[in-house]
């Protein structure tokens, strides 16, 4: 078919980047072609400059997308911090921004902190709200992706069926986009990391503990977006450690950062949270380095059966724990290569992420530009807009 939006998908792709290649790509007509290309371009998605190579006579006329005129918005909530980061559609870092925000403050405040922050970004950016045209969310809990509710979340109090992307409905011409943050951190390493694999599994391990599936270059949610909860997957020989999903001997009762946290601190050493144990650990506190290798074994444990059934290229460590990587992955490899099949682990990489700090903000911001430059939706988009103005109502 070739409709514009997969058009504009070969050119973002960097598959065609002048009509003569669209139309030896596709197959269409040169006159299909440049009616798809005046659509784009009218629609501001889309501009052609005179800037590729001559063979003999005047320029290619070169098309790429135009980033000038929409960017989106990607925001890492965790539970004590709220990052934001302004992107152009061609994922390029304009600016960012991390604060210290409690999740706990409940949606209202942190709705309005983010809408501030977005303001604020797109100042220093010299970009004009109207340019933004997505936002993506990752939140630190279990969500509905369709409808971008959380669904009792367990450290988000008066999160629950709160509807987020509400929230701008009639105020923003933007869409959002609400995920786990798990999720966004995947797609973050995805897109952002050092890792080039296709099939990769991103886990989270802070005060609880996630996983995000990429299978075959895309993200992986399951029927009701709750794919990758390792978190409350039962550990053998855990015995009966209390999990705050109501169940024991749960894979974050036992490895997560506040169980670590509460098991040093009963041993005397005083830590609050997954943070504080990482920094014992770092700073070498033998119990806290012990505590988090044997993370790295419970988390093995889990993750060797996910290796047989899933056979990825790669995992990748972040989270809290993550920072100190070194014990914690060495539990973690201990387990996988003793326990899965040979053929799964041959070439498998365990790593820590590569995305750094800003993965969170950077796959949220990817995940509202995949969902801008979505044939479908670019289709849809310029249907709208040769319908008139009762055709382009949001």
């Amino acid at each position: 078919m070739n409709s514009p939006g997969e058009v504009l998908d070969l050119i973002s792709r960097g598959d065609a980047g002048t009509r003569a290649e669209l139309a030896r790509i596709t197959g269409l007509a040169r006159s299909t072609i440049a009616q798809r290309v005046e659509a784009l371009i009218a629609h501001g998605l889309v501009e052609e400059c005179e800037t590729g190579a001559s063979t003999g006579g005047r320029p290619p006329r070169v098309l790429r997308l135009n980033t000038d005129r929409n960017c989106v918005a990607g925001v890492d909530l965790g539970a004590t911090h709220c990052r934001v980061a302004l992107m152009d559609i061609g994922g390029a870092l304009l600016a960012d921004r991390e604060d210290p925000l409690l999740i706990t403050e409940g949606p209202e405040p942190v709705m309005r902190h983010i809408e501030e922050r977005i303001r604020e970004l797109l100042a220093e950016a010299d970009r004009p709200l109207e340019t933004v045209k997505a936002v993506g969310i990752g939140v630190p809990g279990p969500v509905e992706f369709a409808t971008g509710r959380p669904v009792n979340p367990p450290i988000m109090p008066g999160w629950h069926e709160y509807p987020v992307p509400a929230h701008f409905a009639g105020r923003y011409d933007f869409d959002v986009l609400v995920d786990n943050d798990v999720n966004t951190l995947a797609l973050g390493e995805l897109r952002h990391g050092r890792t080039a694999a296709e099939n990769l599994l991103f886990v989270k391990v802070g005060t609880g503990i996630g996983c995000g599936i990429i299978a075959g270059g895309r993200l992986h949610r399951g029927a009701q977006g709750a794919a990758g909860d390792i978190g409350h997957i039962r550990v053998p020989g855990a015995g009966d450690a209390p999990c705050r999903c109501g169940n024991t001997g749960c894979l974050e009762a036992v490895a997560g950062g506040g169980a670590l946290a509460a098991r040093l601190t009963e041993a005397g050493v005083p830590a609050a949270d997954g943070r504080a144990v990482a920094a014992l650990a770092a700073a070498g506190e033998p119990l806290a380095v012990r505590l988090v290798r044997e993370a790295g074994r419970g988390i093995g444990d889990v993750l060797a059966g996910l290796v047989n059934f899933f056979n990825p290229e790669a995992i990748v460590v972040g989270g809290a724990l993550a920072a100190v990587h070194e014990p914690l992955l060495a539990g973690v490899r201990e387990v996988i290569y003793r326990r899965s099949l040979p053929l799964a682990t041959n070439r498998l990489t365990v790593a820590p992420s590569g995305a750094g700090e800003k993965g969170g903000a950077l796959g949220a911001g990817r995940l509202a530009i995949d969902h801008v430059l979505a044939p479908e939706q670019i289709d849809r988009a310029l249907a709208g807009r040769a319908a008139g103005p009762a055709g382009a109502a949001r």
